[in-house]
């Protein structure tokens, strides 16, 4: 059989690169650090309730916004939190995780041709929602080593193509979080124009330090133009369960939801009930802060004596190491060979960069059992 002449619409693009490096991680029985799940579970409360929803029957398809009671609980706890009442009927709608609700933001607003600002190194997802939209990435790369946002930078950047910003907080790969200057800075920037901002909130628990959240929808200047994305697994150890949700103002979210319906209709039912019982315990997710920092506090401890250099971590579960007193080596080199040689993941940062700068840096991940991170920490301070 003779096949069709078909062309990608996306050419260029391989497979993630958390699925390469697992792979190798599996192959060579490597310590995994490199994808971003904890290898623990959930508390054991929220899997039965998923059970006690299954039981009473809620099986079948949810209303596609969501189920009434998790936007309703959800709209309370954004409003304790930030101060900002979205509406739960006509403001917020869960998805089937952030992923899905990235995507779906970028769909209901971008048009062929459109641009749209990204902070540099990124979460890979991005550019492909973006060009499989039609959309035009404008790069703007954060300092280094303190990834912080060159707002000149985007300033100069804008113009009367330019859509949407996307922005990420607490940030992975790097763990910076945006300070009430670059709200300021944001606020300034975007205020007499029509630009769009989509927000990607999901370790807006995981901060360190005492350092605060600034949510786009404290700011209620910038929450009448954001699509604010989250997501439960972060939070709740249940990754795999890819339930997310989209905060945003009435008439981006009625746009939101034409393409959502046509996606996945509607995410899991019984899911969906148990995350908004469980959401009556505030102290879990107001405490998971101090549960990670204490990982991350442990694992850089215990690097103390290593030739990696400890970058500044503000938030997320991932702490970058800088490698350059160890090999000159191109990050993703460096890191196939601590694989193959040393039993350990990671994620080359590079990868994440348009050009593939190579700061020499890798990303790993603390979200795993305290053994797990003493092994690691030995193993990388032997290189």
């Amino acid at each position: 059989m003779k096949n069709i002449n078909f062309v990608s619409k996306q050419p260029d693009i391989k497979l993630s690169i958390f699925a390469v490096m697992t792979q190798l991680a599996n192959e060579h029985g490597a310590i995994n650090l490199s994808q971003g799940f904890p290898d623990f579970d959930c508390d054991e409360k929220l899997t039965d309730l998923v059970t006690k929803y299954m039981k009473k029957g809620h099986n079948q398809y949810a209303p596609m916004p969501g189920v009434p009671e998790l936007r309703e609980a959800l709209s309370a706890k954004i409003r304790s939190l930030y101060q900002h009442k979205y509406d739960h009927e006509k403001e917020i709608t869960i998805t089937a995780g952030a992923t899905q609700a990235l995507f779906t933001a970028f769909t209901a607003i971008i048009n062929p041709g459109d641009e749209v600002i990204v902070m540099e190194p990124w979460y890979d997802a991005y550019i492909p929602m973006i060009e499989y939209n039609g959309g035009i990435p404008v790069y703007i790369p954060l300092s280094f080593p303190d990834f912080k946002i060159n707002w000149s930078a985007v300033k100069d950047s804008v113009n009367k193509r330019t859509k949407a910003v996307i922005l990420n907080s607490p940030h992975n790969p790097s763990g910076s979080l945006l300070s009430e200057n670059d709200i300021d800075k944001l606020n300034e920037i975007v205020k007499d124009t029509n630009i769009m901002i989509i927000c990607d909130e999901v370790y807006e628990h995981i901060t360190f330090d005492k350092k605060q959240h600034n949510s786009l929808s404290r700011f209620p200047e910038l929450a009448a133009r954001s699509m604010v994305i989250n997501s439960f697994g972060k939070t709740y150890h249940t990754t795999g369960w890819k339930i997310g949700y989209c905060a945003a103002p009435e008439y981006l979210t009625n746009e939101f939801r034409k393409a959502h319906q046509f996606m996945v209709f509607a995410a899991n039912t019984p899911i969906q009930y148990a995350y908004a019982e469980f959401l009556e315990n505030r102290d879990i997710y107001g405490k998971l802060n101090h549960f990670y920092q204490k990982k991350r506090d442990k694992f850089r401890t215990a690097l103390k004596s290593s030739r990696f250099k400890v970058l500044p971590c503000s938030g997320t579960y991932f702490q970058l190491l800088d490698y350059s007193d160890i090999s000159s080596e191109k990050d993703m080199d460096f890191a196939v060979r601590l694989i193959k040689e040393n039993k350990i993941a990671s994620v080359p940062v590079s990868v994440f960069y348009k050009n593939r700068d190579n700061n020499r840096v890798l990303r790993f991940c603390f979200a795993k059992q305290d053994h797990i991170l003493e092994e690691a920490a030995d193993i990388l301070c032997r290189i």
